[in-house]
């Protein structure tokens, strides 16, 4: 017969209250598949292993929210948990030195009478963007299969494909022989099991031959670039057709469409300005533009994926995977988010808005550039 613990034993174990293990039980996160005699909770070795992940995911800083979705995930088996476990687990020992590294160095020049500068101070803290976001991408940022299809439809006959700025590997064509690029390294250690091979780059300056692939895909990445238009003229030299998946902010009208930034969050005018416009992205590369309509239930979590679902908006872990909530900074997300939902108890949202309850899909300035 299969041995099986205690849930006093597990807790004692794993440094958890038995307390903790019945909230897990309870909300069904970890739930002991057996019974003792006298009748307490039991855990045989499959719930032991969910319970590791859960705790691993749960000490890495990720939400029970969150953990839950990773954990139910049926596309991941525990040797790929172990991996991801382990990369995650690697970068936050890399950062930690890296901070430590940084005081090290101060504390000696401050031995010595020397102020560094404020550059230099914040120097530890001077992670990019998607190092503050890409924990939370797993639980919200999945493939919409619908916008998908479009985007594989636009790679034609490719063969072979590179991915730039590929995240954990979301709308990576599954038929074709692919190759992604990331420079988070946060992003790489999310990717599956399986997933196609990843290279530490950035889209400004690609390492490979030109002409090296059939098509070049970028999704929803292009606004986090150092230099948008160098990242393309990249892409367009390393392969003979690009497809990138972006936002036409050059049009001020988007802004009016999207109850969010009209009514809410008025700061994401200030995030697009001075960003290349469609347009010129688009001109850079000899592209066509396409509009991309979201459908009502996108299951791609980014800023505009909720427009028929405001709710979502309010929980935290909806907001942490979209990187627009962390350049507005706290003051104005809290804000933001107070009125929203204030609205929604009072109605207001409803009478606002109430045309868009008809709609199956929006036009929200999403674009695709196909060249």
């Amino acid at each position: 017969m299969e041995e099986h613990l205690t849930v006093g034993r597990v807790a004692e174990l794993a440094g958890v209250s038995v307390r903790t293990l019945h909230h897990y039980d309870e909300i069904g996160l970890v739930q002991p598949s057996a019974r003792t005699a006298a009748g307490y909770r039991a855990y045989a070795a499959g719930d032991v292993e969910r319970l590791r992940e859960v705790l691993a995911y749960r000490r890495l800083g990720f939400g029970l929210r969150e953990i839950a979705d990773l954990v139910d995930d049926p596309t991941t088996d525990a040797i790929a948990h172990l991996h991801r476990l382990r990369g995650l687990l690697l970068e936050q020992r890399d950062r930690t030195a890296a901070m430590v590294a940084a005081i090290d160095s101060e504390l000696e020049a401050r031995a010595m009478g020397i102020r560094t500068t404020p550059e230099e101070q914040l120097k530890v803290f001077g992670a990019q963007l998607y190092e503050t976001i890409g924990s939370a991408y797993p639980a919200t940022r999945r493939t919409e299969p619908r916008i998908a299809a479009r985007v594989w439809e636009a790679l034609g006959d490719a063969r072979t494909v590179l991915n730039v700025g590929a995240g954990t590997g979301s709308y990576e064509p599954p038929d074709r022989d692919v190759t992604a690029v990331e420079p988070s390294a946060v992003m790489r250690a999310q990717r599956p099991a399986g997933a196609a091979p990843c290279v530490a780059a950035d889209a400004e300056s690609l390492p490979f031959e030109d002409r090296s692939f059939d098509a070049a895909m970028a999704f929803s990445t292009v606004h986090h670039w150092h230099d948008p238009i160098a990242g393309l003229r990249e892409m367009r030299r390393v392969a003979r057709r690009v497809v990138v998946f972006t936002h036409d902010t050059g049009d001020t009208g988007w802004r009016q469409r999207f109850w969010l930034s009209r009514d809410y969050l008025p700061e994401v005018a200030g995030l697009v300005a001075g960003r290349p416009s469609v347009d010129r992205l688009a001109d850079a590369i000899g592209a066509r533009m396409e509009p991309v309509l979201i459908p009502w239930d996108c299951a791609d979590g980014f800023f505009e994926a909720y427009w028929r679902r405001p709710e979502a908006y309010l929980d935290e872990h909806v907001r942490r995977a979209v990187s627009v909530w962390t350049r507005v900074g706290p003051a104005a997300e809290q804000r933001a988010v107070g009125r929203l939902r204030d609205d929604l108890s009072s109605g207001r949202w409803a009478e606002r808005n109430h045309d868009l309850v008809a709609l199956d899909a929006a036009e929200l300035g999403l674009r695709l550039l196909v060249a």
